[in-house]
């Protein structure tokens, strides 16, 4: 059988690839940082460990965090208490409860990424989903779809327990099949919760403590095309270029296990300063087309893995402290929600950038950075070009 010349090869778009709109969602019960050492020291029934408790308390005081929101309420830990243990075996009833809700959280980001985004869903071509919580088939990506109405012959990409750096590894994807597929409108979502790696105290795994301090619960989507309609839709950000980098010297600074008792993190003290000394060298080949004077001449999106490892990022490339204000906003007011952070901070700058007048959606500067970090260490760099805000009037 003769086939045509380009039979099966899918025609390029003419434009990079776009961020279009973006949508959050966190799960309704909401605690705060103050109240939560007493909270997790209770519902585990460690209350008795007083010594440790105090150093859980001196952890959540240090951490920049003001609340959090978690699908796991305290209901849910009285039905289920191998959850509340620190070992008890407990994969399977985590996982059930990651099965349910993980889609339902999902499904509200994407909602309002739709809904601003304005256009049918029958336009949405492809779907990626990322979740650290997730490994079951047909997966969450599969629910979504069917959750949200969308057409059975959009292409599907599931991204099970992908660490934090993932976010950039999304907009890479999404970007290659953007400007690799004309047409296509990709819906991105990340949906990130913690049950996976709840555990009560243990004194000798403070890594496991520090992490009750800091992960929250929370969902992000975007619609990603190239060759936007400005009639219909509203371009936010470019994706220009991505880059990945293993940082040299990092083997065993940031693991994570899957367990019969769930998740188990291990991480290194070093991974502040790790990332800080080598984070410049990491960002050079995104970067290549770009002349640097200044890194303060970027707006920035960090992957939030905790203040002081905002803290050091800060002093060794000398940035200004309001570059990373969205970034501790975040941190601040929903924890370190792995993947799904940098979309919320992303959110959070375009939304802060109208309110304040500013000329573009990257607080008035043209371009930004977008680093997603993870095990590896592994650090994913994202180069973004802002668009000028227009005010539209009812």
């Amino acid at each position: 059988m003769a086939l045509p010349e380009n039979f099966g090869r899918q025609k390029q778009a003419q434009s990079t690839a776009t961020i279009l709109s973006i949508g959050t969602a966190n799960p309704a019960f909401c605690i705060s940082q103050i109240d939560y050492p007493n909270y997790y020291f209770r519902v585990t029934k460690s209350e008795h460990m007083t010594q440790l408790k105090g150093k859980f308390k001196q952890i959540c005081e240090k951490s920049m965090i003001r609340k959090r929101h978690f699908v796991l309420t305290e209901e849910i830990l009285k039905k289920n208490a191998s959850i509340s243990t620190y070992n008890d075996p407990s994969l399977d009833v985590r996982r059930e409860i990651a099965f349910a809700q993980v889609p339902k959280l999902a499904m509200e980001a994407a909602s309002k990424a739709i809904q601003e985004w304005g256009q049918p869903k029958s336009q949405i071509t492809h779907l990626i989903f990322s979740s650290l919580s997730g490994m079951d088939m047909p997966g969450a990506d599969y629910h979504l779809t069917e959750l949200l109405g969308l057409p059975s012959s959009v292409k599907r990409i599931m991204l099970n327990f992908q660490p934090r750096y993932a976010s950039g590894t999304i907009l890479r994807m999404a970007k290659d099949i953007a400007e690799n597929n004309a047409g296509a409108r990709i819906l991105v979502v990340s949906t990130e919760i913690s049950i996976g790696a709840f555990h009560g105290p243990n004194e000798h795994d403070i890594a496991s403590l520090i992490g009750q301090a800091i992960v929250g619960d929370g969902a992000a989507a975007m619609i990603v095309g190239a060759d936007p309609d400005v009639l219909k839709e509203r371009p936010l950000f470019l994706i220009v270029s991505t880059a990945q980098n293993i940082i040299p010297g990092s083997v065993g600074a940031i693991e994570g296990h899957v367990r019969e008792a769930g998740y188990s993190i291990q991480l290194s003290k070093d991974v502040p300063k790790l990332i800080a000394n080598n984070l410049e060298s990491c960002l050079a080949e995104a970067l290549s087309p770009i002349s640097i004077n200044d890194w303060n001449s970027f707006f920035w999106i960090v992957h939030p893995g905790g203040s002081a490892i905002l803290d050091q990022i800060e002093i060794k490339l000398g940035l200004k402290k309001e570059k990373l204000l969205a970034t501790r906003h975040v941190l601040s007011e929903f924890g370190n929600m792995s993947v799904a952070c940098v979309l919320f901070i992303l959110d959070e700058m375009r939304k802060k950038s109208l309110e304040k007048g500013k000329a573009t959606t990257g607080e008035g500067l043209e371009w930004g950075l977008l680093i997603g970090l993870g095990s590896g260490i592994t650090v994913e760099t994202v180069v973004l070009r802002s668009f000028p805000i227009t005010i539209t009037h009812p």
